[in-house]
């Protein structure tokens, strides 16, 4: 770090510890409190100081979040390598601050700071995963709207959400990824159908999603028509810094926790395996992962702000997933023959098992590892890409699976299948 970002640190940190002197009160309504977050620009720093921010780099954005926790106030620096962010604030809030119409700005940006606005990904599709340039969902132009037809699988927070952030074909005769156009999607109409995927641990966080002649206002076009695949690349590159964070404000690497309860080393040190090498061994290694994971997230996070999205991301979130199921197997151990309960009962085993299901989320969501593979191999390694037979052919020419399908149909008309 240079003497000069050195000093624009602590520039930053005595301007924000001078505004909380005179605005923190622990008292204060949280709304209120977090509408003076917004209007005075700190809750998201990094974005423009036209809109709700203050125009600074995203690495002073940690700065202004670490004096927001050391007095204990909410919502400073919510733009902070973080992996707790709702995903309407750090991808679709970005999205729009970036590459949105300033009418959709001023109507979305506010309510989405103000925790007003839910919103959703409208991305992945049952012929569509990790191939997502595949997708066979439609938008047709009709006077100031768009009208969508199609479906989307594995939509993560889906009810509840008022606004999808959808990618959809704009244009059948460009090849596959063109053609593509990104929107905001109104989710409360007739036109949107949710309903939900039971997962293994029992809930339901995914969605699939039915789109039928559901619309959008014609300004609700991020970026330019057909253009969609970049802007899609610049939100994945903000889902990717979140979902390869290993800190946010608040967060102690000396902890290593797994799910929302259970400490690695309070519990090595209470079933007395803490001067146990081999723990001591696997406790060391996670550490030295979620630090240097930090490190990167914060070196892509910083160049995501200034718009360059750095394959970085992906080497952040691939470790990401094998600290998320080595940790889960680390508690697993450490309980013995207990681990293997499941259930309320049993809070750190029950905590354990779950982070452990749950660690195939991200080793799926966002790009699954597989593709962050291949993503480190091509850009990051300089390998060749692999082999594509349909890059240069007319989207309507090229091979496709089914646009629509309904989990469980296929069970429940041909038992057995």
């Amino acid at each position: 770090m240079t003497v000069a970002s050195e000093k624009n640190r602590d520039e930053v940190r005595a301007e924000v510890r001078a505004w909380l002197a005179e605005h923190w009160n622990p008292g204060i309504d949280a709304r209120e409190w977090r509408g003076l977050s917004v209007d005075a620009g700190w809750a998201c720093p990094s974005w423009p100081e036209a809109w709700y921010g203050r125009g600074l780099d995203r690495a002073l954005s940690q700065v202004v979040a670490e004096e927001f926790t050391r007095v204990g106030a909410p919502a400073g620096g919510l733009d902070a390598t973080s992996s707790h962010l709702p995903i309407e604030l750090h991808i679709g809030g970005n999205v729009i601050v970036t590459l949105g119409r300033d009418s959709l700005k001023r109507r979305m940006l506010r309510p989405i700071l103000m925790g007003e606005l839910r919103g959703c990904l409208l991305y992945s599709e049952p012929g569509a995963g990790s191939d997502l340039a595949a997708l066979q969902t439609r938008a047709e132009r009709d006077g100031d709207e768009w009208v969508v037809n199609g479906q989307k699988v594995w939509t993560t927070a889906g009810f509840g959400a008022d606004f999808g952030l959808l990618i959809a074909r704009t244009d059948w005769d460009q090849p596959k990824h063109s053609g593509i156009s990104y929107f905001i999607l109104p989710m409360d109409q007739p036109g949107v159908e949710v309903r939900p995927i039971k997962q293994m641990t029992g809930e339901a966080h995914f969605n699939e999603v039915f789109l039928t002649d559901a619309r959008t206002p014609a300004d609700h076009l991020i970026g330019d028509l057909n253009d969609g695949w970049r802007v899609l690349r610049t939100a994945l590159a903000h889902e990717r810094v979140v979902m390869g964070s290993a800190r946010g404000p608040g967060v102690d690497d000396r902890r290593l926790p797994v799910g929302a309860t259970v400490d690695l080393i309070e519990l090595a040190r209470r079933v007395g395996k803490n001067d146990d090498p081999m723990v001591r061994q696997a406790l060391a290694e996670l550490y030295s992962l979620r630090r240097v994971i930090s490190w990167n997230a914060e070196r892509a996070a910083v160049a995501a702000g200034r718009g360059n999205f750095s394959p970085a991301a992906s080497l952040g979130k691939l470790a990401m997933s094998r600290v998320l199921h080595e940790s889960a197997g680390v508690a697993s151990a450490l309980l013995g023959p207990g681990g293997t309960l499941y259930g309320p009962s049993v809070p750190e085993a029950y905590s354990s098992n779950t982070s452990l299901m749950m660690a195939f989320m991200n080793s799926i969501g966002g790009g699954s590892d597989q593709i962050q593979r291949n993503i480190i191999g091509e850009r990051i390694l300089g390998l060749p890409k692999d082999i594509g037979t349909d890059r240069d052919v007319p989207f309507r020419d090229v091979p496709k699976a089914a646009a629509r399908r309904e989990f469980g149909r296929a069970e429940a008309e041909h038992p057995g299948s």
